[in-house]
This record gives structure tokens, C-alpha cells and sequence, in this order.
């Protein structure tokens, strides 16, 4: 990226989003509901924070400036995370894992479930990360390109590796070192997004689905076949079974892939791409297979045995929502204290137990078992060695390079 390159959105790009917060990660189940759940539409605020037409970024990676910390002096952080992803007790009235770290330290968590979907939170929040002000947030989650984003732009705060003994210890490799932030200077990852194969055994007549190379090309599923309206997902499953890693994908790479979606469309093997919403089509059976979000299938699975999942040979996607404090927050240690809390497997085991997401904390799974075993041994929870041996991630894109990219799959899918 250009180190003057204004972050300047396309009508590409934007569309994207748009498919991404009405149906796409930015609406994944969280456990039991949709993660944004009556949000139907974006919001002009958010659209026109990230698109920012021709005003270039005030500070870059690194240079995000040093404030000053009232950690000492006030005992308090304020978090902002998506609904439905943190512990809640039977009665709903209690946030255990919060309560323990408050009984703890002495530090009162401000917990708001204010982030629907990541364009409109960057809406809020831009305005004073713009102007050099703090936000009145000490700890954020967003997902891994808004992350990317945020770091560029210098607007998120390096944190204190002394406060992380425990995030550093125990943090899984597959999200050790993502391109976006080497070593994770500036974020540490939430939970993970994983990318697989699902498919209804009934509808398959029996037959297990476990590659691209078959939803592209077996006649016995056309037509009843779903790839996912999410560019990285669908282009980067395709480039792993082209034997190409997405993590070093270059322009000739990309085309061949989207090329090779286009025959599956052309021949009307591929029945249509979706968002979550292909989670109703493959229950019934009127998709046999198609790429899925683990998160859902978890859900899936319990509802219905015939949702079956398979990770290919050629291996899966992986992206992740991430923890990171803002630049110019009032209470950064105390907030990366938090952080390295949820990295205690005890509490890590604890989260996972409530939001059935990828937990991205290695040797976790004995204090999983504890509290429920099936959870433990649920490869969508907790990837043993050899599936996270197969996870990869997209590189980052320039924006040059994403608009171009995502002009060519909205072209592809018809959007």
C-alpha cells in the first residue's frame, strides 16, 4: 500500500459490504441468533466514514500516538462488542467471565453490545479517531479487514506485551501472525471464522461432498450447488483446490479462479451464491452442498443429523474477529489486561462453551471437557493439529487491488 494511498471505496467494494452485513459474516449466528439480526440495511453514516472520498489517512501503521493511560486512577474500561458473543447466565441477568475479572481486579467492564455490523460501528467511531480524540471506548472487536484498516490508518493503540503473558503463551499458531499485524503487535483475535464444506447427506443420496473440484464438477449435484457471496471465501476455497495459496494470490491466480467459477455458473452446476441465508436451502435439501461458515453449522447440526461437513484435502479459509484498543483510549492497560484475561484457559473454556465459535486459545480442551465434553471434541471449536495444519487466510489487498477484485466477483455473481 502506498503510504499516501487515500482509503477511497468503489461501488465494487462497497456492494460487498453491503452483501456482507444484510447476509454474509457480517450476519453469522452468534450461538443461537444471527449476529446482526434485524439490521437490514447499511447505514449512510458508515458508508460514507469508509469511503472518505479522497481524504488520505491521518497517521500510518506504528504511528498511532502515545497517550496518556488513567489506568491506576480509574478502575474502569469500557468494551464494545457484537450481541450474542459473551457468557451470559441462565437467568440472563449476569456476564460470568466479566463479573470473575471485575472480583479480580478491581476493574468494572462497561460491557455494550453496540457493534451490528463493522461499517456501521466505523461510522461511530471515525469522527474522533479522525480528529485525534478518544472514542469513550477502551476495548473494541471488529472483524480482520476492518482491523487491517484500523491499524493502517494508525488510529489503534500497540499494546503492552508485558500485560499479555498469558495471550502470548497460549495464543493458537494458525492465528499467530496475520499479514495485517505481524507477531499481533496491535490485536489479538476473539474468536475465528472458518470456511468449510457442508452438505445433507439425504440430499446426496449418501455420498460425502469434501472438495471444490466436486461442487464444480460432479453432475450428480448440478444445480444444487452453493458458493458464498463473501469474495475471499469463494475465490480463496477455489485458489486452495487450484492448488494456489490465497495468502500469495497475484493477479493471474485471481482470474483463473474466478474463471473457473464462471464454467460452474455458465453450466449451471453452481445453483446460486448466498450469504447465511443458505442455511434454510441445504436443511431442506434444495442446496445438496456448498462452501459454509463453521459457526452456523454447529446450530445446523444440532437441529438436523443429515448436515454433515468436510474439510478438504487442499484445505479451508480462516478469517477472525479481533480485540483492539484505539488510539487516544483513556484506560489502555487496564483494557490489555482484559484481553490477556480472556486467554486464561479457565475463562477461555468458558466463552467457547457459550458462543460455539473457532477459540483461537491453544490447550484449552481439557477445561472444555469440563464443562461439556461434545464441545471439546467439536473440530468447529476447537481445530485438532491436523485442521489447523490445512486453515490459510487471504492476504491483505491494496485498495487498488480490492476494488479491481471485487469488480471481477460482482461481475461473477451477478451483484
Amino acid at each position: 500500500m502506498d503510504q499516501h494511498e487515500p482509503d477511497v471505496l468503489s461501488a465494487a467494494q462497497l456492494a460487498a459490504m453491503r452483501r456482507s452485513i444484510t447476509s454474509g459474516r457480517g450476519a453469522l449466528t452468534r450461538r443461537s441468533m444471527l449476529r446482526a439480526g434485524g439490521i437490514g440495511a447499511l447505514t449512510v453514516s458508515g458508508l460514507a466514514s469508509l469511503s472518505a472520498c479522497g481524504i488520505p489517512p491521518a497517521k500510518r501503521e506504528g504511528e498511532a500516538a502515545v497517550s496518556d493511560d488513567h489506568s491506576t486512577a480509574e478502575k474502569r474500561i469500557s468494551f464494545s462488542n457484537w450481541t450474542e458473543y459473551m457468557d451470559v447466565s441462565e437467568d440472563e441477568k449476569h456476564r460470568p467471565t466479566l463479573e470473575q475479572f471485575t472480583k479480580r481486579t478491581g476493574i468494572k467492564v462497561k460491557y455494550t453490545e453496540d457493534i451490528n455490523d463493522n461499517v456501521e460501528f466505523f461510522g461511530k467511531i471515525q469522527p474522533q479517531l479522525a480528529a485525534g480524540q478518544d472514542t469513550g471506548r477502551d476495548l473494541i472487536c471488529v472483524t480482520d479487514w476492518l482491523a487491517a484498516r484500523m491499524i493502517r490508518l494508525g488510529w489503534v493503540q500497540k499494546l503492552d506485551s508485558s500485560l499479555l503473558p498469558h495471550a502470548y503463551a497460549n495464543l493458537s499458531a494458525q492465528f499467530r501472525s496475520p499479514d495485517w499485524d505481524p507477531g499481533r503487535a496491535y490485536s489479538y483475535p476473539w474468536t475465528g471464522i472458518s470456511t468449510v464444506i457442508a452438505y445433507n447427506v439425504k440430499a446426496t443420496g449418501g455420498k460425502k461432498v469434501d472438495s471444490v473440484t466436486q461442487l464444480l464438477d460432479d453432475p450428480t449435484l448440478k444445480g444444487r450447488v452453493g458458493f458464498l457471496t463473501e469474495m475471499r471465501d469463494s475465490v480463496g476455497m477455489t485458489l486452495l483446490d487450484m492448488g494456489k495459496e490465497p495468502a500469495k494470490v497475484n493477479a493471474a491466480d485471481y482470474d483463473a479462479a474466478i474463471g473457473r467459477l464462471q464454467k460452474g455458473v455458465d453450466k449451471k452446476q453452481i445453483r446460486r451464491f448466498t450469504g447465511n441465508d443458505y442455511t434454510s436451502d441445504l436443511d431442506k435439501g434444495d442446496i445438496a452442498a456448498c462452501l459454509a461458515w463453521a459457526g452456523d453449522l454447529i446450530q445446523l447440526q444440532a437441529d438436523n443429523p443429515d448436515i454433515k461437513f468436510s474439510i478438504p484435502a487442499a484445505g479451508y479459509m480462516t478469517s477472525s474477529d479481533n480485540l483492539l484498543v484505539p488510539a487516544n483510549a483513556r484506560h489502555q492497560k487496564n483494557a490489555t489486561r482484559l484481553i490477556d484475561y480472556y486467554y486464561e484457559l479457565p475463562v477461555a473454556a468458558q466463552l467457547a462453551a457459550y458462543i460455539n465459535y473457532v477459540c483461537p486459545v491453544e490447550g484449552v480442551a481439557a477445561e472444555l471437557t469440563k464443562i461439556d465434553k461434545s464441545l471439546a471434541e467439536n473440530t468447529l471449536i476447537l481445530p485438532d493439529k491436523a485442521m489447523a495444519a490445512k486453515s490459510h487466510a487471504f492476504r491483505s489487498l491494496s485498495s487498488a487491488e480490492e476494488k479491481a477484485y471485487e469488480e471481477k466477483f460482482a461481475k461473477l455473481i451477478g451483484a
